[in-house]
């Protein structure tokens, strides 16, 4: 009976070990996500939310999806001689601890080609694609303002 004992110790041992791992990785929250309203049969929306990492590694968000889209890009709105342009971004680092914000007149994610009427209040998952291959899902809502107000 005692080597089932040890063989119980070192599997109790190595889970702790793998769940220390996965503690000290990236975890990356969406709070305050929403997407701006837009006019019937709009076929471009934007999205913004805060991306919050609570992990000890950095996160890397490198691209999204939506199954209520064509497609979502990661954009950036940016000035060139006193014009505002869109322009896509590869990625966006979030620091340990740290949060970044996607907001009206900078980051946003560009929703194209919707695939059903998106009133507000309506809801729509989106898939942010990760560094840890896994991504996270977040629920976006449809509104007129940024929900809450902030």
């Amino acid at each position: 009976m005692a080597v089932p004992s040890i063989k119980h110790a070192a599997l109790i041992f190595a889970a702790t070990l793998l769940a220390g791992q996965v503690a000290a990785a990236g975890r990356l929250k969406v709070e305050r996500a929403w997407i701006r309203a837009a006019p019937p049969g709009a076929t471009t929306l934007a999205g913004y939310a805060v991306l919050h990492n609570g992990g000890d590694e950095p996160v890397i968000v490198h691209g999204a999806s939506s199954p209520d889209f064509g497609s979502v890009s990661l954009h950036e709105t940016i000035e060139v001689d006193a014009v505002e342009r869109m322009q896509p971004i590869e990625q966006v680092e979030v620091a340990p601890g740290a949060s970044v914000t996607f907001a009206p007149g900078g980051k946003h994610f560009m929703l194209v080609r919707p695939s059903r009427s998106l009133p507000s209040g309506a809801a729509v998952t989106v898939h942010l694609d990760t560094n840890d291959s896994k991504g996270v899902d977040a629920s976006f809502v449809v509104s007129e303002d940024e929900p809450g107000g902030h």
